[in-house]
């Protein structure tokens, strides 16, 4: 199963909206494809899921990635690298068993000109650190407020070129 990750809780979020993009085409594919928003989070997560007392909130959510094969994940640029959300949530999530030798894509967004080229580099750092095989085609979309139609529908020529090779790719992988 893929598990595609929304990797922000900002409301109302580009990157959810791209999320959702990429749900729809690889169930369009044949992909079985689910979607976590780190919306989703416990808002108490910094106190009960990191060091072990788990909420009932997140042993849901824990029980979807110990089932998860292969991960998704959209990333926005925050200050030149991943949000701090994403990393809470790694952090929480047991080891080995939610992503040791599974398999991961990384999509970096912003709304400037790089497609948060940085913060994909540092995340794929820490998945090499828990065991989690990155996929070499990574994408950066820039300028991310440009990109969609009024449906949700990404527009641009080279960026559905480019997020259909890497979802096939991805399948595949």
């Amino acid at each position: 199963m893929i598990t595609i990750i929304s990797s922000t809780n900002r409301p109302g979020s580009s990157t959810l909206k791209l999320a959702k993009y990429y749900q729809q085409q690889l169930q369009a594919k044949g992909a079985e494809a689910g979607l976590l928003s780190l919306e989703q989070l416990p808002a108490n997560l910094l106190q009960t899921d990191l060091y072990g007392n788990r909420s009932p909130e997140f042993e849901v959510i824990q029980h979807i990635i110990t089932q998860t094969d292969k991960f998704l994940f959209i990333i926005p640029e925050y200050n030149g690298s991943y949000p701090g959300v994403l990393k809470v949530f790694v952090d929480a999530c047991t080891f080995p068993e939610s992503f040791y030798e599974k398999k991961a894509a990384l999509v970096g967004i912003s709304s400037g000109k790089y497609g948060n080229i940085r913060g994909i580099d540092h995340f794929t750092g820490v998945c090499h650190y828990v065991h989690l095989n990155v996929m070499s085609l990574k994408l950066h979309i820039a300028s991310i407020n440009k990109e969609f139609d009024d449906n949700g529908q990404l527009i641009s020529a080279d960026t559905l070129k480019f997020t259909n090779e890497q979802i096939d790719k991805f399948i595949a992988f």
